[in-house]
């Protein structure tokens, strides 16, 4: 199945589990990039703009690694458990794309 394909009854990706917990995760990244918009429209030092920036940027990374995380467990494990070696091999290069998407944003 494709990561762009929606969950059916029958499949669940890898972060439905703690899908709550990211939203909430979410939420509170998204009050804090209005933050930042109060700061700059306030006209607040640069320096603690930048420090406001890194935190925001430090919390998207740590939700990203969750969430590869529980795609490796899940959807990987799965696929590689699965016997299926195409399956598997999609699901590997799939794996590699994101990592390099991933790593391409530090």
């Amino acid at each position: 199945m494709s990561s762009t394909t929606e969950p059916t009854s029958e499949h669940q990706h890898g972060y439905h589990g703690d899908k709550d917990a990211l939203v909430k995760r979410l939420h509170r990244i998204e009050g804090q990039v209005r933050g930042i918009e109060r700061m700059v429209t306030e006209d607040r030092y640069c320096i603690d703009i930048l420090t406001q920036i890194g935190a925001v940027s430090t919390a998207l990374e740590s939700l990203g690694f969750r969430i590869l995380d529980q795609h490796v467990q899940h959807c990987v494990a799965g696929a590689l458990a699965s016997g299926d070696a195409g399956e598997a091999q999609s699901k590997a290069e799939e794996l590699l794309e994101a990592v390099h998407r991933f790593a391409k944003t530090r």
